[in-house]
């Protein structure tokens, strides 16, 4: 484990597997962290085929300074930034987890010609709307008086600020033209009940890249994390470094 300090004196914990080009970047979704299974699958796969990999916490995830509801979608893109800025100058290719797929696409329209291709793992786009829309009438409430409110779902609970939505809006993607030419695979499971498994299409339609894939895993959920779904991420990576 070792920290990156940002501009702000922050603290952003990663890890980095050095190795040959391009390298691999994994981001985690909302509330998580960089050691669950598909970062660790696939720093396994990095550390096997000697290739460059870092994990890394966004700031109030995990090991990273700070406390979740002080932040927001622009500084969990600032994070991804500094990362690709200050520990890599190889192409790198993004994968991006739920949350994470939203800020692959955020730092890819940032960084155009550092990245090599972007693969989403369940990528919740614009997810503010849809998380402001399942707040019950008390969520609004608090957040109309108090500008925060506890949210629960899926067993999880954390708190949201009235910035977070304000920021999630000034970041939205679907309304706007993404122009990126690199290969972008979006994987999906059918039976996720988080993201609306039309998102890959929506993504697709505003890119202009030709070389768009959209993989649909019939059984699968918005964890990805079983076996046959590790294999089929484990196979997006090798295709966009092979085709490269």
């Amino acid at each position: 484990m070792r920290y990156l300090i940002n501009r702000k004196n922050d603290k952003i914990a990663y890890k980095h597997t050095k190795g040959r080009s391009p390298g691999l970047i994994f981001i985690h979704g909302l509330n998580s962290d960089m050691e669950g299974l598909k970062a660790l699958t696939i720093e396994k796969y990095a550390k096997k085929n000697k290739i460059s990999f870092i994990r890394f916490d966004c700031r109030g995830h995990g090991k990273s300074s700070g406390k979740f509801e002080d932040f927001t979608i622009t500084d969990w893109k600032e994070d991804l930034l500094y990362i690709i800025d200050q520990l890599t100058n190889t192409p790198q290719i993004l994968i991006g987890s739920s949350m994470g797929g939203w800020l692959m696409i955020l730092a890819a329209k940032a960084r155009p010609y550092r990245i090599e291709g972007l693969i989403g793992l369940a990528a919740a786009t614009d997810f503010g709307n849809s998380l402001y829309k399942h707040l019950n009438k008390k969520n609004k409430v608090e957040l109309k008086k108090n500008n925060i409110t506890k949210y629960e779902s899926y067993g999880f609970s954390y708190f949201l600020r009235s910035k977070f939505f304000i920021d999630s809006n000034k970041n939205n993607l679907l309304n706007k033209i993404f122009r990126f030419t690199k290969h972008l695979i979006l994987i999906h499971g059918m039976k996720d009940e988080v993201v609306d498994i039309d998102m890959p299409k929506k993504i697709m339609n505003i890119s202009t890249s030709k070389n768009v894939q959209i993989i649909y895993l019939k059984n699968s959920d918005h964890r990805l994390s079983k076996k046959e779904d590790l294999l089929v991420i484990i196979k997006a990576i090798e295709y966009i470094i092979k085709i490269k």
